[in-house]
C-alpha cells in the first residue's frame, strides 16, 4: 500500500541518491544511465517507505494518462492469436502503462469500428493498439489517428500507420527447409484458397526453398482448399493418391495438417515413416497433441504483441517517430518448432 506521507525527496535521502535518479527509475525511464545495482536500491528503499508514485500529478504534469488501448479483431476469442495480448500487456505494465481492451469482429461495419476507437478515445487513451488475428490488410477507422497507434499482424491499405508482421515467407522457407534438411525431395503443398498475404508469401517462400535446393519449386505439387481441417483432408486426399507421391508435405496451418493426418491414416501411410508433415502457426492445442506431435512454425505472437506496445509507448513519450516506420512493416522471425512428424524418407 501506498504511503501517502512519503515523498519523492524521503526516498532519494533513504537510499542516498537524488530525487531525479529516484524519479528516472520508478518511472522506468530506460535511456537514464543509472546502474542495475541502484535501480534495485531505490526500488527497494521505496518499497519499504511504502511510496508510489503520484499517477494523478504525473498526469496533469505530463497530459499522459498511463492507458493504451487495444482493439482485437477477434484475437481475444482466439487461444494461440490471444498472446498479443499478453505480449502487449506486459510491455506496457513493464513501461508503468495499463492495458484496455475492446474486443470487436472482422466482421464489423465501419460505424462500429469507429465507435470502438471513440470509446477509447474518451477515455484519454495515450495511444491505440489494432491487432488482428491473421495477418491481412485493413480498412481503418478515420479516428484512429488522433493518437498514436500500431497495427499487430496487419497493415493498413495506404501503408500511413506503423505496423508489425510475421515473416510469413520466411516461415515457409524455414518449413520447407526441414524436409530438405531431412533428405526428402517429393515435397508437396497444403495451400490456403483465401486471397491474404500469408496465401501468397507462404508459397512463394515454399517454391524459393525448393529452388534454392536445386529443384523445380513451380513444378512441385500444390493442392489449395479453405484453410481449415476438412480443407487439409480433402487436398492431401487428392495429392497422396497420385502418382509419384510426395513422400514430405508443407501445410498452410495446422488445421490442414491435422487433415492430413486424417487423410493419410485412411489410406494406410504411416507419420513420419512414410510421410514427413509440417505444419505453420504452432497452434499448441493442435501441433503438440496429434500423435506424432507436429513439426511445425510458430507465429510470433507474444513477440508481436510486446514490440508493438514498446514501440507506441516510445511516440508517446517522444522517443520514436511512427512516421518513420510506417514506410514499411517490421517483420517478425518465425521459428521452427520440432517435434516428431519428421524424419528422413525411407529407403
Amino acid at each position: 500500500m501506498s504511503n501517502k506521507n512519503i515523498g519523492i525527496k524521503d526516498v532519494a535521502a533513504a537510499a542516498g541518491v537524488s530525487v531525479t535518479t529516484v524519479s528516472h527509475v520508478l518511472n522506468e525511464v530506460s535511456y537514464a544511465r543509472i546502474s542495475p545495482e541502484t535501480r534495485d536500491k531505490v526500488r527497494t528503499v521505496s518499497e519499504q517507505l511504502g511510496y508510489g508514485p503520484n499517477r494523478l500529478a504525473q498526469a496533469l504534469r505530463t497530459q499522459r494518462t498511463g492507458m493504451l488501448g487495444l482493439v482485437s479483431e477477434d484475437i481475444a476469442t482466439t487461444p494461440h492469436a490471444g498472446r498479443i495480448i499478453l505480449g502487449a500487456d506486459d510491455a506496457a505494465r513493464a513501461r508503468g502503462y495499463n492495458l484496455m481492451i475492446i474486443n470487436t469482429s472482422g466482421a464489423a461495419s465501419e460505424e462500429s469500428r469507429d465507435a470502438d476507437v471513440e470509446a477509447l478515445l474518451e477515455r484519454r487513451v495515450d495511444g491505440i493498439l489494432y491487432a488482428t488475428m491473421y495477418h491481412r490488410q485493413v480498412t481503418l477507422p478515420a479516428n484512429l489517428s488522433s493518437v498514436p497507434a500500431v497495427l499487430v499482424d496487419s497493415e493498413s491499405l495506404n501503408g500511413a500507420v506503423t505496423s508489425v508482421i510475421p515473416d510469413e515467407e520466411g516461415g515457409a522457407r524455414v518449413a520447407t527447409r526441414s524436409l530438405l534438411d531431412s533428405g526428402h525431395t517429393r515435397i508437396g503443398f497444403l495451400n490456403n484458397t483465401d486471397d491474404v498475404p500469408a496465401t501468397r508469401d507462404r508459397l512463394r517462400g515454399f517454391r524459393a526453398a525448393m529452388h534454392d535446393a536445386g529443384l523445380d519449386g513451380r513444378a512441385a505439387p500444390v493442392e489449395a482448399e479453405l484453410s481449415e481441417v476438412e480443407g487439409g483432408y480433402v487436398s492431401a486426399l487428392r495429392m497422396l493418391r497420385g502418382p509419384d507421391r510426395p513422400t514430405g508435405l508443407f501445410c498452410y496451418n495446422d488445421r490442414m495438417a491435422m487433415g492430413a493426418y486424417r487423410a493419410a491414416a485412411e489410406l494406410g501411410i504411416r507419420i513420419p515413416e512414410d510421410l514427413s508433415v509440417v505444419g505453420f502457426d504452432d497452434q499448441e492445442l493442435i501441433a503438440a497433441n496429434l500423435h506424432p506431435g507436429l513439426t511445425t512454425v510458430a507465429l510470433p505472437h507474444y513477440e508481436m504483441g510486446a514490440w508493438a506496445a514498446e514501440h507506441l509507448i516510445d511516440a508517446i513519450e517522444g522517443r520514436t517517430d511512427l512516421a518513420l516506420l510506417a514506410s514499411r512493416p517490421t517483420i517478425l522471425n518465425c521459428p521452427l518448432v520440432s517435434r516428431a512428424s519428421v524424419t528422413a524418407p525411407q529407403a
